[in-house]
């Protein structure tokens, strides 16, 4: 056989899927309003691309250390200091192709064949997949609207093992916008102790949050922090997700040699004019702008909320974070694969299948857009609805 049984363990990303059949449509002259990519409209701040210029002018392009050089580590690790009050060293810090190859590089060097990862659902959909080819079995817990799509640390308790390697928290969340309180986070924190599991908390939007304090895992208690992989970036935040930027922190020397040792025999370095054009938007130089983004979003998010709300047989939570809304068709349908099919190919409209994120009933509607754009998108998505509960 041509192929590995490692390959054939992965399923293609539903989410860049449902993107690039929508821009073939529209390739092909069609009205294609798309919702379905997790990418900011904002364009990268222009001091994030001046000092990209500069690296390039001053010649910056050849090979650098491996987990990234000494500026952007330290850099990253003031980062932590400042916003979160966590402590890492640089040599606690690798920097990587983006938070997908963080967690790559986590999950192979820590996951053995038949270690369980506990995931709670609605997930990313790319957490599963790495864990399937690691070799590793994850472990589903739902969540629901009525715990805000959270997992609860009763439901942790229980689904715990002696095979339990590993636990994924996203906050806030994609797709459900949902973000751990200090207090939920304290009380899954109570859950692990006495255990050896490992946290791998992916905080990616962390600066997009509404309404509420966002809390880092690994600030909860030493506890956690001797126990949390943090894994972040700027891909989101500061609209910089072609730059391919990503970073994940750990006070275990081990697990960090062991990544760097890894990574060094796949990519090593990640681009080295990203590197220095990361630093300016680690050190708070563009925190204005990031504001002003969080607000236009937070605006979006309000408007998307009520206009879903007043069409019949949807509906949708708040989100408290990131730029997602995951809405309930389940009064509609219960096959969200083709209710986005048939959506997009009769109105143009592209939204992602709550299947893809482990929640069937929903789709993940994008609010990274202007306006506009979504009241006509929400208007063509009611048009829809209304057809689909005549027939």
């Amino acid at each position: 056989m041509l192929l590995s049984d490692r390959i054939q363990t992965l399923s293609p990303s539903l989410t860049i899927a449902i993107s690039s059949l929508a821009r073939d449509l529209k390739a092909q002259g069609k009205d294609v309003l798309s919702f379905s990519a997790g990418e900011p409209d904002f364009g990268t701040p222009q001091r994030i691309k001046d000092e990209a210029i500069k690296a390039i002018n001053e010649g910056f392009t050849q090979y650098t250390a491996v987990p990234g050089i000494p500026e952007l580590l330290e850099a990253v690790a003031a980062k932590l200091k400042r916003d979160n009050d966590l402590e890492y060293a640089p040599s606690d810090i690798i920097v990587s192709n983006g938070a997908k190859q963080s967690l790559f590089n986590l999950f192979q060097a820590t996951l053995n064949p038949g270690d369980e990862v506990i995931i709670p659902a609605p997930y990313w959909v790319t957490y599963p997949e790495l864990v399937k080819y690691a070799g590793a079995i994850p472990v589903i817990i739902d969540t629901n609207e009525i715990n805000g799509f959270k997992i609860t640390a009763e439901q942790l308790k229980a689904a715990i093992t002696t095979k339990t390697k590993m636990l994924i928290l996203t906050s806030p969340s994609n797709p459900t916008g949902s973000v751990y309180s200090k207090e939920e986070l304290e009380a899954l924190a109570e859950v692990l102790k006495e255990t050896e599991i490992i946290v791998a908390s992916d905080e990616m939007y962390e600066k997009l949050v509404y309404g509420i304090d966002f809390t880092a895992t690994a600030g909860i208690s030493e506890d956690m922090y001797q126990r949390t992989v943090t894994i972040n970036g700027l891909s989101k935040s500061v609209a910089m997700t072609g730059w391919r930027f990503g970073y994940l922190a750990s006070p275990k020397k081990e697990l960090i040699a062991a990544m760097n040792k890894l990574q060094s025999q796949s990519t090593s370095n990640i681009n080295s004019i990203t590197q220095k054009a990361a630093i300016p938007a680690l050190l708070g130089e563009v925190d204005d702008e990031i504001e002003m983004m969080r607000e236009a979003f937070e605006k979006r998010a309000q408007e998307a909320v009520r206009l879903f709300n007043e069409v019949d047989g949807l509906s949708v939570i708040a989100p408290q974070g990131a730029f997602y809304l995951f809405v309930n068709i389940k009064d509609i349908s219960n096959d969200s694969i083709e209710f986005c099919k048939e959506l997009l190919q009769e109105t143009g409209v592209a939204v992602v299948p709550g299947i893809g994120f482990g929640s069937e009933g929903y789709f993940r509607f994008s609010f990274a857009t202007d306006i506009t754009t979504i009241r006509e998108g929400i208007r063509r998505i009611e048009k829809f609805v209304k057809q689909k509960k005549q027939a």
